[in-house]
């Protein structure tokens, strides 16, 4: 092999990867300032004498216009479709279920489904998909976003390696190994591999993965709160509603077996008569929520109640014989701190409302809005009793001008009585969206025909994601403004800038310099370190360029290598097929990227959560592909 010499461009570019490194570890500015800075650089400097093949300028944006970023905005609408209509927070709710509520058994749950998922679709659209089911998890455990959404990111990585069309090295793969066919004698040439010959291969890794984060994830990962968290906030106007008003209620949801004495009572006798709310009611499947204060108790039941825990247990769960259950559970999505909670409300001067009482207007069938306490001067009266205030049948209490409510309510409902003249919303910090669970129709309509074109036809992949996201816009599942906000523009400009940098690596030579260094320093090693280091730089090189890139420009090497060897060139191949999903270890990879803002991860998380995961995957990999072929 001729000795590829040192340029002063493969200097620059060297340099520049140096740099580039000691922004990201550093974070002396923002991960996706520090990409932007990269690219102005390679642009200005290529603008130099004897650099000019540095970069073209001309193509030095042509990032923001590449397939992964195109795919990536895309994806992102797709998923805000999908959560617009409440069908992620059923998901959510269904992983709860079935999986509890605790870090160790959803990490599995979550990451599971996403690498099988992300098997047969781009794993950065897997990822997408379930960032809003992470996240409603997220505010329903309390665990915090960050403790989650590394494992399924990773796992989403992980999950390309399952089939042959998991990831764009893999399905490369088979092209260049009949590229390289060309070059080999007869009896070295080399079989296709078929869809599922690295299913193995992934399965170990994904099980890996899992095993991973349920073990040593107390260690490595970070237990941020990430910012404007659903939970936080609702968390944030309960300890508020608690200091201000003493209102101390929780939530409890209690079993009405058949033959109940409660059989035939309405619901008001018994709010009144035991000073605490009813806001559930779910017989035989169907469930209400905020039901009419006249609707009669029919067993077997569930009833969703507020009130203080004493009250509850021992005046009304106990002496008729009721169950409480350890958890919300058929009400468990309505009662989310990211569907409902406690908010303020004021009557303010002028407003219809004065004068009439919560029971004339309906409050709770009118407005979504089950009235727990009014604040009038010095005076709280409370429905609920409380350990600071004795109950009061607030419901006769007419209300006037002033008036502070405190109540239960949907934040669906809350964000349109907001629209209501008569009433002024003081809390503003709830989850403010308007669901549409009308369009889940359609939203599954055009997830599923931009699905089917990735898995059926030979379209670009951004164009059939893109197909999806114009349909939900088109059929108003979220409107354009919503769409232009479902995407996280930090994560597209830190791709989109980092593209010229990969390509600058790849077209002034550079990455062929690396690879033959390493490589000298290889020579006479035995094939098994041979093929170890040979995935060892296709790792490092997935962290600077592009799979697809380093795919390209490692494979004809690998083959080489392992004829010279001795080895089986298409295992060496598909060794480096396989590392480039070994991308763990700084935010470069498209779903790296993709989770780090909503979990607020810094580079130095992924260094030290994803450090043992890459030796891992080294491991695990090189083991089970000897073991295999």
């Amino acid at each position: 092999m001729e000795a590829i010499t040192l340029t002063l461009q493969m200097q620059v570019v060297l340099g520049l990867l140096a740099f580039t490194i000691f922004l990201f570890i550093s974070e002396i500015v923002r991960i996706d300032l520090a990409a932007i800075l990269v690219m102005v650089l390679l642009g200005v400097l290529s603008q130099l004498p004897g650099l000019e093949t540095l970069a073209d300028v001309n193509h030095l944006f042509d990032g923001f216009a590449s397939n992964a970023v195109i795919s990536i905005i895309a994806v992102m609408i797709i998923g805000a479709g999908l959560d617009k209509t409440g069908l992620m927070s059923k998901v959510a709710g269904l992983i709860l279920k079935r999986g509890g509520t605790t870090e160790t058994r959803i990490i599995p749950i979550v990451s599971g489904v996403v690498g099988v998922i992300s098997s047969f679709m781009q794993n950065v659209g897997a990822a997408a998909l379930f960032l809003p089911v992470v996240s409603r998890i997220s505010a329903r455990t309390d665990i915090p976003l960050s403790r989650l959404l590394m494992p399924m990111g990773f796992c989403a990585i992980l999950g390309g390696t399952i089939t042959m069309v998991g990831s764009s090295p893999l399905i490369l793969l088979n092209d260049l190994l009949l590229n390289a066919n060309e070059t080999l004698p007869e009896d070295q040439q080399m079989a296709p591999f078929g869809l599922f010959s690295v299913t193995p291969i992934g399965v170990c890794l994904i099980l890996t993965g899992i095993l991973y984060f349920m073990i040593f994830g107390r260690w490595v990962l970070p237990a941020k709160r990430d910012r404007g968290s659903d939970a936080s906030s609702a968390q944030t106007m309960q300890t508020y509603i608690k200091q201000t008003y003493g209102l101390k209620a929780d939530m409890f949801e209690i079993s009405v077996p058949e033959g109940s004495i409660l059989i035939g009572q309405t619901l008001s006798d018994l709010m009144v008569a035991h000073h605490m709310y009813i806001l559930g009611t779910s017989y035989r499947g169907k469930k209400v929520i905020a039901p009419m204060a006249d609707t009669t108790i029919e067993a077997p039941a569930r009833l969703a109640v507020l009130g203080l825990r004493r009250v509850v247990e021992q005046e009304f769960a106990e002496p008729y014989g009721l169950d409480i259950l350890p958890a919300l559970d058929a009400f468990a999505d309505d009662f989310a701190p990211t569907q409902s909670g406690v908010a303020e409300v004021v009557i303010p001067p002028g407003s219809s409302v004065i004068g009439k009482t919560p029971i004339d207007l309906r409050l709770r069938q009118s407005h979504g809005m089950a009235l727990l306490a009014i604040h009038r001067g010095e005076e709280t009266m409370s429905h609920v009793e409380t350990e600071d205030h004795e109950a009061t049948h607030i419901g006769t209490v007419p209300f006037q001008a002033g008036d502070s409510l405190v109540v239960h309510t949907n934040w669906e409902r809350l964000t349109r009585t907001k629209r209501d003249r008569d009433f002024v919303v003081v809390t503003s910090d709830f989850p403010q969206e308007e669901l549409r669970p009308h369009k889940v129709g359609w939203a599954v309509l055009f997830f599923a025909i931009a699905l089917a074109l990735i898995l059926f036809s030979d379209v670009r992949l951004s164009l059939c994601l893109l197909v999806g996201a114009v349909g939900m816009i088109l059929t108003r599942v979220l409107d354009i403004d919503e769409a232009y906000q479902a995407v996280s523009w930090s994560t597209i400009f830190l791709l989109a800038s980092l593209i010229p940098l990969g390509q600058a690596v790849q077209a002034t030579g550079t990455a062929e310099w690396i690879a033959q260094q390493i490589l000298t320093l290889l020579d006479g090693w035995p094939v098994f370190a041979l093929q170890a280091g040979m995935a060892v730089l296709a790792t490092v090189f997935t962290l600077i360029m592009s799979n697809v890139g380093a795919t390209v420009l490692l494979v004809p090497l690998a083959v080489s290598i392992a004829v010279a060897s001795g080895g089986d060139p298409a295992i060496f191949a598909l060794t480096v097929a396989i590392s480039t999903s070994n991308s763990f270890l700084i935010p470069t990879h498209q779903v790296n990227a993709l989770i780090m803002g909503p979990a607020g991860y810094k580079v130095i998380d992924f260094v030290k959560g994803g450090g043992i995961m890459t030796i891992l995957f080294l491991i695990v990999s090189l083991a089970v592909m000897n073991v295999l072929f």
